[in-house]
């Protein structure tokens, strides 16, 4: 999972600031690597490198991007390797200066790489999905005679990009010339929002970085559309592919977007408020014994899901935990050991709200398993009677393969596993998962006319179709843990 963001400013001020506070706001997406590209009409800037943006860039550097129309983007890796050559933006300049910001993943990657090397001699620098897409981007632009690139253009060369590549992608460029584009997976797998502020206007992957940084929502990209705003500040837009299935992933809910955000029409917060009170729900009706003392988020995004869950069980409501805000997000923590290194740095317990009490953790979701065992093993550390674990999402059983750092399925601790395995590796007393049902029900009811939801992960039911096991294990191979780890 990845962040981008787009900025078109209207004078002729830097945007560089600008969107060095919008990937701030984007920043939770990824830690692994930041970057900035701009424009000034008559030449393209960039900066990149491993690290947060705030060790990415300092005043020096975001002086020297130069330009009223600009692109960022923060970056997790889910395939290729962790180097600074695999950071965003991308940039080329055959057939004309061109930079790209991608979140998500292209699955047919390596067929469209291995056709524009062998038909189209493109050369490539990484094996990243976004240098090929930018490249497949180029050639169908090339192939166009024209005299001054126009957006009429850009939508026809998009139109044949969208017949070439599958997956789960949103994309923000700038192409010389011509302006910002963005543009999204006829799926609508991935997000990204348009905002707008006077005559200035932003595409970020959440609506929070645009209220963050003063722009009013105007609309998320739609399934299969492109957008256009030009350099002198003109909107356009056209529905490349018609595609009635709007399956937008349901992980986003449950855990990677702020809960300040709207995505497709859906509070984040307000979908996490009823997937506690379904999982509260379920609790009184298949776990009438239990003896809940209290109810403890882990924090931070399973505490809206945790609030409700206490109200529907009668319990009080808890904060158990202290977090230290400066460790990053675990779950998209390159490295297990990484990830296990950081959990006991992360979190600290309140010994007095566990000591002595039958205590129900609620968590937004269980991927591997190893950050749960360490948290219950803490809470029983503090004196708790007993330990219960609810997690606000169904199991995690299956590879993603839209974007999300699950690649390999012999990670997670649900697959192949039943209910009763799982808890017994976490060390809980009781452990009580969500049901796939409810948690499309939590988002539908936010937005009723998207029928779908992208929860491969959950199911196994892969929306665009075309994801074999060949693939799977490509993936498995490709994982950047593994590369790590050894």
């Amino acid at each position: 999972m990845c962040g981008i963001v787009g900025i078109y400013k209207s004078n002729s001020k830097n945007v560089s600031a600008e969107i060095y506070d919008a990937l701030i706001q984007v920043q939770h997406r990824g830690q692994d690597a930041s970057g900035i590209s701009t424009w000034d009409k008559s030449k393209m800037f960039l900066h990149k490198n491993l690290g947060l943006v705030s060790e990415v860039f300092k005043r020096d550097s975001l002086l020297k991007l130069n330009g009223n129309i600009g692109i960022g983007h923060v970056r997790y890796p889910t395939a290729g390797c962790d180097d600074v050559i695999e950071s965003q933006p991308f940039y080329t300049a055959n057939p004309i200066s061109m930079s790209l910001a991608h979140n998500g993943t292209l699955i047919n990657s390596a067929q469209v790489k291995s056709r524009l090397i062998k038909t189209h001699f493109c050369q490539f620098n990484t094996d990243s999905d976004s240098e090929v897409l930018l490249n497949l981007i180029s050639y169908e632009i090339s192939k166009i005679q024209f005299r001054k690139l126009s957006k009429i253009h850009v939508f026809k060369a998009l139109e044949n990009v969208y017949k070439s590549i599958s997956g789960g992608f949103a994309v923000v460029m700038i192409i010389a010339g011509v302006g910002i584009v963005a543009f999204r997976d006829q799926h609508g797998i991935r997000p990204i929002v348009l905002g707008k502020n006077n005559n200035d206007y932003m595409f970020a992957s959440e609506s929070s970085a645009l209220t963050a940084l003063g722009y009013k929502y105007l609309q998320d990209v739609k399934p299969g559309q492109a957008t256009i705003i030009d350099e002198s500040g003109n909107f356009s837009k056209k529905q490349i592919i018609k595609n009635k299935n709007h399956t937008p992933c349901l992980f986003e809910y449950v855990y990677f977007s702020r809960p300040d955000s709207t995505i497709d029409s859906i509070s984040v917060h307000k979908s996490r408020l009823r997937m506690g009170d379904y999982l509260g729900e379920k609790i009184l009706n298949e776990h009438q014994s239990l003896k809940i003392d209290v109810v403890i988020p882990i924090p931070d995004t399973s505490r809206t899901s945790a609030m409700q869950v206490a109200h529907k069980v009668g319990a009080k409501y808890r904060e158990g935990f202290m977090k230290n805000r400066y460790i990053g997000r675990t779950f998209i923590m390159p490295g297990q050991t990484a990830r296990k290194k950081s959990v006991a740095q992360k979190l600290n317990p309140i010994e007095i709200e566990f000591k002595g009490k039958n205590v129900l953790l609620v968590d937004d979701s269980i991927v591997r398993g190893h950050t749960s065992k360490k948290i219950i093993q803490m809470v029983r550390k503090c004196g708790a009677k007993k330990v219960f674990f609810a997690s606000a999402s169904p199991p995690v059983r299956f590879q993603n393969v839209y974007g999300i750092d699950m690649p390999a399925t012999k990670e997670l601790i649900a697959h192949n596993k039943s209910t009763k395995d799982i808890k017994n590796y976490i060390g809980a007393d009781e452990l009580i998962y969500q049901n796939l049902e409810d948690l499309k029900r939590a988002a539908h009811v936010g937005n009723p006319q998207i029928k779908k939801f992208e929860d491969s992960v959950f199911s196994g039911n892969y929306c665009t179709g075309d994801v074999t096991q060949k693939y799977l294990k490509s993936l498995e191979n490709s994982r950047i843990d593994t590369k790590r780890n050894g």
